[in-house]
Formats: C-alpha cells, sequence, structure tokens
C-alpha cells in the first residue's frame, strides 16, 4: 500500500497544471487612392526704406507715403545736401517697394490647377493631379488590384495581418 501511494504521489506531481491561452487573430485588408489638389503658397514681401550718413542735410526726407490695404506704398521724393563743403561725408539711401496686397484667390480651373493665381514675391505654386486611370479594388479574399492614375496620384494595396498569442 505504501508503494501505492508513493506511485500515485509521484504521478500526481509530474503531471501539469492547465493553463489558459488566448489567440487573437486580426486581418486587415485595404485600398487607398489619392489625387492631390492644386495649391498656391505665396509669401507677401513687405516695403522699407532706409537712409543714413554724416556730414548731410536732409531739406526734404523722401520715405514711403499712400500705402493701403490694396496698394503697395509708393518711394516719397528727397533732398538732402552736404552740410558742410570740402569735408568727407557719408551718405546711403535704400527703398524696396513691397507687393501689392491681394484679398482673394482666383478659383480652381479644370485639370487641376489654379487659373490665375495671384502670385508675390516669393511664391510656389503645384498643379493637382488628374485621376486618368486611377482605381482599386478588393476581392473578398482580401486581393488588392490598384491601376496607376495621372500625375499626382497614388494607390496603395495593403494587408495587414496581426497575430497575438497570450498566456
Amino acid at each position: 500500500m505504501k508503494r501505492t501511494l508513493v506511485a500515485l504521489l509521484l504521478v500526481a506531481s509530474s503531471t501539469g497544471t492547465a493553463q489558459a491561452v488566448s489567440v487573437n487573430s486580426v486581418i486587415t485588408d485595404s485600398v487607398q487612392l489619392t489625387v492631390e489638389g492644386a495649391a498656391v503658397q505665396s509669401t507677401r514681401v513687405g516695403s522699407s526704406y532706409s537712409v543714413s550718413g554724416n556730414n548731410v542735410t536732409a531739406t526734404s526726407l523722401g520715405g514711403l507715403t499712400g500705402g493701403t490695404a490694396t496698394a503697395a506704398p509708393t518711394l516719397g521724393s528727397s533732398t538732402y545736401a552736404q552740410t558742410t563743403a570740402g569735408q568727407a561725408f557719408q551718405f546711403s539711401e535704400s527703398a524696396l517697394i513691397g507687393d501689392t496686397p491681394v484679398t482673394s484667390q482666383t478659383t480652381r480651373a479644370s485639370g487641376g490647377t489654379i487659373s490665375a493665381p495671384n502670385l508675390y514675391s516669393n511664391s510656389t505654386t503645384s498643379t493637382g493631379g488628374t485621376a486618368g486611370t486611377l482605381a482599386g479594388t478588393l476581392t473578398v479574399g482580401g486581393v488588392a488590384t490598384v491601376t496607376a492614375g495621372g500625375p499626382g496620384t497614388t494607390a496603395i494595396g495593403q494587408r495587414t495581418v496581426e497575430l497575438s498569442v497570450f498566456r
């Protein structure tokens, strides 16, 4: 009997305990089609005026005049004279007439372009894409098929498989 009890204890201690396992599987199929739009990015340059010097007298100081919300300023006239004749002098006058302000952009024309964009001194323009033959399908079996389009388009077919096992 002692032998049977010892054998039973050995068998019971050698068997493992049951463990729960969770398996999670996710399959995602997708097709993404993109046609880029037309764009204009334009940075307006402002106006500036400066004058400096020594041994110079300003009878009439120039400067910028007449700028409004819809018009760039103009450069006013100036008159300068050497203060002490025959002596050294320095003089510098500079003006930058900036861009005329624009309050709206022209509407988009056909073919992914902006028909007459208002451009300032620093501008970047991009023509929009053309769909052309751009297409994408996804079968019941998850097979993605994409067809190239015109310029400015992208087509992406994708399958993502995720398998997680937890103890």
